[in-house]
């Protein structure tokens, strides 16, 4: 290689939705991992149009990251390498793709309405998004497996009328007529919204009547919901670090064919659209509410106990009978999501965290995380960041 060679700065294209948090997200990892292994010059577009390809031919870039937008087939006609961040899955076969795990997101989602109590569910999302109709049929299949059923909003055959001045007469009927309480998975945020907003003009309260829980986790539609969102949190940013670093290998030569990099989900962020204990058994109520309350304390069953006029036996009983977990379990399931949710949203130091849930020192605590999870706290912490 000649030195002018070795001193090639890489050129590339890169069109993502950066007006929503899904594609600012993945783009924040991208950067991160040009200034890290770059520098890289970027052509970036929300969209684009056919008339640009001339423009981008002339431009000599060296590959693409993309989302699979209208012009797509011109795109790959450039003939670059490229990585696709699809909304349909099937579209593009062997071409390298970001795509979401709807598995997991799915069974996480799952997994917080349930232990809510919830023993109605719903769900809502797109008709025509693969991605959307993988996490529904998943989502129907966990719920499924517990021996309840999942009632799915469907939208109007014609894009005409998908405005929401019309769709949302269509929501509101759709959610009068599920049986309360009921719990509904949105298949991200901005759906999620429109569930709620949906509520209100149907007089149905959130989350007495109706827990949603939206996916993406994004902090400013989250908290502009009334009550705010809580949402299934996904490693966005890390996949666009990834996706970097597959087309950077692309473009030094290596194949990328077939290869897929997963978006994982990391917890639930709880916020008060699914602040519920379904339940109506007031004792069982007492139970769980008192652990939500204490679980920052070193607490025990005993205590969960005394906080209502049960004996231990008979708590037991209501929370495997309704729960279909022990009391202990759940203390652990909420102590466990708490800490995952402080390695992956703050920098706070191991040492710190176990002191603040009462842990005698960093060994316990991560004995403790790793016989709950599988993965220690620093493989966790790990897995969800970037350097």
């Amino acid at each position: 290689m000649d030195r002018a060679q070795s001193h090639h700065i890489p050129r590339v294209i890169v069109i993502l939705e950066t007006p929503i948090f899904f594609g600012r997200t993945l783009l924040l990892g991208i950067s991160k991992y040009a200034r890290l292994h770059g520098p890289w010059v970027f052509y970036r577009e929300s969209d684009i149009m056919a008339s640009s390809i001339p423009e981008l031919r002339d431009w000599h870039a060296d590959g693409i990251i993309m989302r699979d937008i209208k012009i797509s087939e011109q795109l790959l006609g450039l003939n670059l390498p490229t990585v696709l961040v699809p909304h349909n899955y099937e579209n593009f076969p062997g071409i390298p793709v970001v795509r979401t795990d709807g598995q997991s997101i799915a069974k996480m989602a799952a997994e917080h309405l349930l232990e809510r109590g919830l023993r109605n569910f719903g769900y809502c999302g797109f008709n025509d998004m693969s991605w959307s109709l993988e996490r529904r049929d998943h989502f129907k299949r966990f719920i499924s497996d517990k021996n309840y059923s999942v009632s799915t909003f469907l939208q109007p055959g014609r894009f005409s009328k998908r405005r929401w001045s019309t769709e949302q007469v269509m929501m509101t009927d759709w959610l009068k007529g599920l049986p309360k309480p009921v719990g509904v998975m949105a298949c991200n945020d901005d759906r999620a919204q429109y569930v709620i907003e949906a509520c209100k003009i149907a007089e149905l309260r959130v989350p007495e009547d109706v827990a949603v829980i939206g996916v993406d986790n994004d902090d400013l539609i989250c908290d502009l919901c009334d009550p705010p969102l809580s949402s299934v949190a996904m490693d966005i940013e890390k996949a666009g670090y990834e996706a970097a670093g597959l087309l950077d290998s692309m473009m030094k030569g290596n194949r990328g064919i077939g290869k897929t990099i997963s978006i994982e989900p990391t917890y639930v962020q709880t916020r008060y659209s699914t602040d519920i204990v379904a339940t109506e058994d007031k004792e069982l109520a007492k139970a769980i509410n008192f652990i939500r309350d204490n679980f920052r304390k070193n607490i025990h069953v005993h205590d969960v106990v005394k906080a209502t006029a049960l004996s231990r036996r008979s708590l037991e009983l209501r929370f495997r009978r309704s729960l279909d977990r022990s009391i202990i379990s759940e203390i652990r399931r909420i102590r466990v999501e708490y800490i995952s949710k402080l390695l992956v949203e703050t920098e706070l130091p191991i040492s710190e965290i176990a002191y603040g849930l009462g842990f005698s020192s960093v060994e316990h605590i991560s004995r403790y995380f790793q016989r709950e999870t599988g993965k220690s706290l620093r493989a966790f912490r790990t897995s969800t960041t970037r350097a």
